[in-house]
């Protein structure tokens, strides 16, 4: 689009945001050695007070090669070694010229999918740059270097032998191994902190495809920040300990629907994963699974992620006598933490422009929005049905209960930049879940929860709901934050941002939000959500942060203080916090809460 139009503001970086324009269009129809700077601007402010006319214009001593519509003559590629060694050796593969060293590890075709010219097309930038982006996302290469330069002879007669460029990509292998030991102290979004280590071992090019496969162990070490009842935070410490496989293709493993080659990255990934978790006092929990996932990008800000298979297993191997107290007097929450496969398939749409505001070298406000379907146990409960098994009949998977739900989640954000130094960021999400046929009670880890560093900091994570529902048997209040979790979720996240000096930013926000339950539950009152209690229901925080920016990381420090809880306190009001100190809530975090 222009960047220049009658009765704007006079703007210098709209003068040179309309030349890089004109340029790439020009360079996208053949004019290799056009520049920005080969194109000037004539003005006039005598015409019209106030006003300046422009016109367009050549730069004064144009090289007539600027203006020359130059076409691809030859094709050849250069793979040299790890440690730089020269090619020494050659193929000829559909007119394409590879040269390698010793022994040649990618497959031709793959080489060939990835340069996007044709010999005879017209140059075009858009070529070079998908070529230069297809050969780094293979992860093969340490870079690919495009050289061109006019051949003077072998030209076809209906093209001018001085309009010729012949190509030469330079490559360079990567290692073919590499490791990496990670070593962190995690801030999570349901306020555990803790050490943790884990160690990354990927092997490139496992099938000459630019394949990748990874093996990742780790361990950690985490604890509450602050429970909800202000309980001392050793009592619910816990560790982990798991392990991750993975094998990614850099391409989608589909037929191509019409034909089409994605100009956008596009992988097709296998995943192994197991994980144990032991929480001190209460459980010992062993989950594993895997899945199968397709992500692929049409366009720059559009992206699909589609997952056809995903199964986990959740099985508790230990609990204790206090934590089977807790969940003998909720049978909901027993349910949700029963041993159980989650056979599932997914969905999820992401828009964002930021891809597309870089790519066009511009500053401008960001928007994104994810959305995200999950569907769980309807493919295997459907198999049952058709082997004569009933809808509501209860049925198990390999000899455990399989849960049997919808999931439906929202995110959209939109950041508005004041200037340079400050910004106001927005977040409004939200989502439901349905559990039905052979679940009465979605799975603990599918359901939603509220508060903590991410989301209403003034309150701590499942400190808040479902609805105006609070924990009445004072004697187990430390445990309560494990029944405070939801079937619909709704949130909002407002946030000032600006520069205090040089790298250290702050910030004041405002948080409202809350959870709510799709069914009566006899064990918890005001559970469901009502039109007429909403407005009460929705807990409200506001704060003030200091963040600073080390450019690889964001180290965050956020004080949230507490305006309204959804249920009754002692004092009256729309303003019920019982004490100003009991409506304060610290959060140390990296990364910006959305």
């Amino acid at each position: 689009s222009l960047f220049l139009h009658k009765g704007d503001q006079f703007s210098v970086v709209k003068l040179d945001e309309e030349r890089n324009r004109l340029s790439t269009l020009l360079r996208n129809r053949g004019c290799y050695y056009l520049r920005p700077d080969f194109i000037s601007y004539r003005a006039d402010t005598t015409r019209t007070s106030g006003k300046v006319d422009l016109q367009i214009t050549p730069k004064a001593g144009l090289p007539t090669a600027a203006l020359q519509q130059w076409h691809i003559g030859d094709i050849a590629i250069h793979l040299y070694g790890v440690n730089d060694e020269a090619p020494n050796d050659s193929l000829q593969y559909e007119n394409i010229n590879i040269r390698y060293y010793n022994k040649l590890k990618v497959r031709p075709e793959v080489l060939r999918k990835s340069i996007r010219f044709e010999k005879g097309q017209l140059f075009t930038e858009w070529y070079h740059t998908q070529t230069q982006s297809k050969l780094t996302e293979l992860g093969i290469f340490r870079y690919a270097e495009i050289q061109y330069a006019s051949p003077r002879q072998h030209v076809p007669r209906e093209i001018k032998a001085d309009s010729i460029l012949n190509v030469t990509v330079k490559t360079t292998y990567d290692l073919p191994y590499d490791s990496e030991l990670e070593l962190n102290l995690a801030t999570k979004s349901n306020d555990q902190t803790g050490p943790g280590v884990a160690y990354n071992v990927t092997k490139r090019n496992v099938f000459g495809g630019g394949e990748t496969f990874s093996i990742r162990i780790r361990g950690s070490y985490e604890w509450q920040n602050r429970t909800p009842a202000g309980e001392a935070a050793s009592v619910i410490n816990s560790y982990e300990l798991g392990g991750a496989a993975s094998l990614v293709f850099p391409r989608v493993l589909l037929p191509k629907i019409g034909g089409q080659e994605y100009d956008f990255p596009a992988t097709t990934t296998f995943h192994l994963n197991a994980a144990q978790l032991n929480r001190a006092r209460f459980f010992k929990m062993l989950s594993f699974g895997g899945d199968a996932t397709y992500t692929f990008q049409p366009t720059r800000m559009h992206r699909h992620t589609v997952t056809p298979f995903k199964l986990t297993f959740n099985t508790l191997q230990r609990t204790t006598e206090e934590f089977d107290d807790v969940i003998d007097a909720n049978p909901i929450l027993s349910r949700s933490l029963s041993n159980q496969f989650i056979p599932a398939m997914s969905y999820t749409y992401t828009y964002d422009n930021a891809n597309y505001l870089t790519f066009r070298r511009r500053r401008h406000n960001l928007f994104r929005v994810e959305t995200s379907f999950t569907s769980a146990g309807n493919v295997t409960s459907l198999i049952y049905k058709l082997a004569g098994k009933g809808f509501d009949e209860q049925k198990d998977l390999l000899g455990a209960h399989f849960a049997q739900f919808l999931k439906l989640t929202g995110d959209i954000r939109y950041t508005w930049y004041i200037d340079k130094n400050q910004s106001i960021a927005t977040r409004l999400s939200g989502g439901i879940l349905y559990s039905y046929g052979n679940s009465t009670v979605s799975p603990y880890s599918e359901q939603f929860f509220i508060g903590g560093a991410n989301s209403i900091r003034a309150f701590t994570v499942r400190s808040i709901g479902p609805g105006s529902y609070r924990p009445e048997v004072q004697s187990q209040s430390k445990y309560s934050y494990m029944d405070q979790t939801g079937d619909i979720k709704l949130e909002g996240n407002l946030e000032y941002r600006f520069r205090l000096l040089g790298n250290i930013h702050g910030a004041v926000f405002l948080d409202a939000g809350n959870i709510w339950m799709l069914r009566d539950d006899p064990n918890r009152t005001g559970e469901r959500i009502t039109l007429k209690d909403l407005p009460n229901d929705i807990a409200l925080g506001t704060g003030v942060g200091l963040r600073y920016d080390l450019s690889v990381m964001v180290i965050r420090l956020d004080c949230g203080v507490a305006l309204h809880t959804p249920y009754q306190t002692s004092r009256k009001g729309y303003y019920n916090i019982h004490r100003f100190t009991d409506g304060l809530g610290f959060h140390f975090a990296v990364g910006y809460p959305f």
